[in-house]
This record gives C-alpha cells, sequence and structure tokens, in this order.
C-alpha cells in the first residue's frame, strides 16, 4: 500500500482533488486510471480509501469510498531536543522518530547550542514523508523552536525527564518508564545542557535521568529514548 496524505481532508469528504504534482505522479508513475485505488491519510488519525474517477495528470479527481479512523497509541511522547551542528543528523532523528512513533517535537535552543535556526518546512516535509513510508495516520506536531528557559516553564502532564552527562544523582531512565504514561523528555546540544540548564530542569520538576553507560550524540540520545517508550508500551 502507498499513502498519501493531505490535511483538508476529513470524515465528511466525498470528492476530492490531487495538487498538481501529486497528480501526475499517481497517473504518470503509478499508472492509475480510473477505478483504480489510493490511500489517503490527513495526519489525524484517518485512512481514507478513494477511488479515481478522473486520471487527469493536471488534476486527479478521487471519490472516497471508505473511511476508518485508526487507533492512536494510549501514551502520548513530547520529545524537546536540541537542534544539531549538522542538519542531516536531526533530519535523522525526524525520520526515524516518526517511524518508532511519536506525538510532539520541539527544536530546544540551549546555552551550548551551535545551531540557533531551524528550517521548519524543510523538518515538516521530512516528518510527512516519514509518517507514509511508514503507513502510519498521526503526523507529529512540530513545534517552533524555543529557548530551554522559556521550554520548561510550560506546564506538562505526566512524566518529565532531563537527560544529561553530568556525573550526578541520575536515575535509569529504563526503570523509570512507566506504561500508559504521557512523557516528556529533554534532549541537550552536542556539548549537552549546562549545569544552569539542569539546575533549572530539576526546579521545575524534571527527573534527571542516563539513557546508559556510553556518550551519545544528540539524535542517538532522541531515537534511543523515543525507542525506549515505544518499547515499554508494546
Amino acid at each position: 500500500m502507498q499513502l498519501f496524505y493531505n490535511p483538508d481532508i476529513n470524515e465528511t469528504t466525498e470528492q476530492f482533488t490531487f495538487p498538481k504534482n501529486e497528480s501526475k505522479h499517481i497517473i504518470k508513475v503509478l499508472r492509475k486510471n480510473t477505478g483504480d485505488t489510493l490511500h489517503i491519510t490527513n495526519g489525524k488519525g484517518w485512512l481514507f480509501k478513494a477511488e479515481v474517477s478522473l486520471p487527469n495528470i493536471n488534476k486527479c479527481l478521487v471519490n472516497i469510498i471508505s473511511k476508518e479512523q485508526k487507533s492512536k497509541p494510549n501514551y502520548n511522547l513530547h520529545l524537546a531536543v536540541a537542534p544539531t551542528k549538522m542538519n542531516d543528523r536531526y533530519e535523522w532523528f525526524l525520520e526515524k522518530a516518526t517511524e518508532i512513533g511519536i506525538d510532539t517535537i520541539t527544536p530546544i535552543i540551549c546555552d551550548h547550542s551551535e545551531r540557533k535556526v531551524i528550517k521548519a518546512e524543510r523538518f515538516e516535509r521530512i516528518l510527512q514523508s516519514a509518517m507514509k513510508q511508514s503507513l502510519s495516520c498521526y503526523l507529529p506536531k512540530l513545534n517552533e523552536a524555543i529557548s530551554f528557559k522559556d521550554f520548561i516553564q510550560q506546564g506538562f502532564g505526566g512524566d518529565m525527564f532531563i537527560a544529561h552527562c553530568e556525573e550526578t544523582n541520575r536515575k535509569s531512565f529504563k526503570h523509570e518508564l512507566k506504561p500508559k504514561t504521557d512523557i516528556t523528555i529533554l534532549i541537550g546540544p552536542e556539548g549537552d545542557f549546562s549545569t544552569k540548564e539542569i539546575e533549572m530542569a530539576l526546579a521545575n520538576k524534571f527527573i534527571p535521568v542516563t539513557l546508559g553507560d556510553t556518550r551519545l550524540r544528540t539524535e542517538t540520545a532522541a531515537i534511543v529514548a523515543c525507542h525506549s517508550v515505544a518499547f515499554i508500551n508494546e
């Protein structure tokens, strides 16, 4: 099955016209014709089965013939991850986290951050592509970049963690995880969180954790955290 994405489709939609670039792909590359089936999601959990009614390379028209609301995992995972120095590493994290399962991603700008500007439009496209490739019907929410200080002062439900490398009293992340629980976890930049940031997080009731015995890159740490949460909820 190949999955298409369009945020404008909802459960009341009966007909839908694909934009020119996707129409051309459907007709020229996939060679779809009248009566052929396509699958579409709006990224909000709905899976639509559609039938091609007008195979036009500029405006491919389809009729929605069935719809299904896919169940959502019984937990919510929010990863706040500092942008990496090399953009491709953050993009790799976005792709893999979407495949594994994540609800919200917030780029946080920290004291030791070398990159403080993100490419939001490109990141959004990567999330959409990964969602379609993994046949998921839920598109992760990508928040705007925010300073560490402003981020931790927001209210969060569920359990809150900060993963850092300082040799202090940290707990094992895997031992702190509980299934069916909403989780927010902070992952720092290449230079780790500053001591001041760690203190601020602790003051805001974030639990300090370690993700293992080895020192992990930012994007690796984020994926380890993401997979650990998915694994405990299987």
